[in-house]
């Protein structure tokens, strides 16, 4: 498939990749504002902080959570930025500007979830499954963002992206894709119960798994490892296929570095597991999560644009 001058321009596919790579260190960052309890640190005001534009003396609790909102907002105006961009660099109807404006919309309610979140207060220690059902939302939505991120980028670099009804040619990467949706989800429920219910040793935590009598958050924890082995066998069975099938060089290392992240990634939630989710390793799963989901976009775009070369 050749490629349109017309879908390529460097300068911007720098900023887009170098957007998506600030995006995950700010996603990571939001993570540990959960695992702290700093979620409340700028108590329920939103955007302000407890009522205030710049906290003066701001505890620690209060930094954690106003230096993920001004990172949060550097993001959302990079995407900004990256949508009004995208109508001076390339033409009506070209996939990076359909992929911008996307970016900007995920990067919105993305802002917005978050808002939810703190005037809800569904943060610190707040055990209500509404707030897992919230946490469960903002995964998704992240989810979502690093995928229109990835195409952005992918298709600033003069290379094709795929469009939502490509799926039905691809069934192992749509499994894959709605596998580490489900595992996602899971384990923001996991981390959640880990964070506000923690165990003293291993034998505590299994036996708060299955007691009857724990919180229903610590019941629907054990649920989590079992999905993402699910999740990671089917992005073994894809990353296989295409290696097996690739016939660039492209489509074989994303395949290569999809498989390897699969398995790194069930050794570090068993890791994560035994250690009793400390949250040095919870931000370690979750950065290779986000890695794993990216390099999972690209090797649809990859197989996408490998099939309908056959075709022509």
């Amino acid at each position: 498939m050749t490629v349109d001058p017309a879908d390529y321009d460097r300068r911007f596919a720098r900023f887009a990749w170098g957007l998506l790579l600030y995006t995950i260190p700010v996603i990571l960052w939001g993570a540990y504002v959960r695992a702290s309890l700093s979620g409340d640190g700028c108590g329920d005001h939103w955007p302000l902080c407890d009522g205030e534009l710049l906290p003066v003396e701001p505890s620690l609790k209060k930094a954690v959570e106003f230096t993920h909102r001004v990172t949060s907002g550097l993001a959302w105006v990079g995407a900004l930025v990256g949508f009004i961009w995208s109508r001076r660099a390339f033409g009506a109807g070209r996939p990076a500007r359909r992929a911008a404006g996307w970016v900007l919309v995920f990067m919105t309610t993305e802002a917005l979830v978050g808002a939810a979140i703190v005037l809800l207060r569904m943060v610190a220690s707040n055990p209500s499954l509404a707030r897992a059902g919230w946490m469960g939302t903002h995964l998704m939505n992240t989810f979502l963002l690093l995928a229109a991120m990835t195409l952005l980028a992918w298709s600033a670099s003069g290379r094709h992206i795929p469009r939502l009804e490509s799926l039905r040619r691809h069934p192992w990467v749509a499994l894959a894709i709605a596998g580490m949706c489900l595992t996602g989800i899971s384990g923001a429920v996991a981390a959640l119960g880990d964070t506000l219910f923690p165990a003293s040793s291993l034998s505590e935590a299994i036996e708060q798994d299955f007691s009857p009598a724990a919180h229903l958050l610590l019941r629907l924890r054990i649920w989590h490892p079992f999905l993402a082995l699910g999740a990671a066998a089917v992005i073994l069975i894809l990353a296989g296929r295409a290696w097996a099938i690739g016939r660039r060089g492209g489509t074989r290392k994303v395949a290569l570095v999809l498989g390897i992240g699969a398995l790194a990634q069930v050794m570090v939630g068993l890791l994560n597991v035994a250690l009793l989710a400390p949250i040095w390793l919870q931000l370690v799963h979750l950065l290779l999560a986000d890695l794993l989901w990216v390099h999972l976009v690209l090797l649809w775009a990859l197989s996408d644009a490998a099939s309908l070369e056959v075709c022509d």
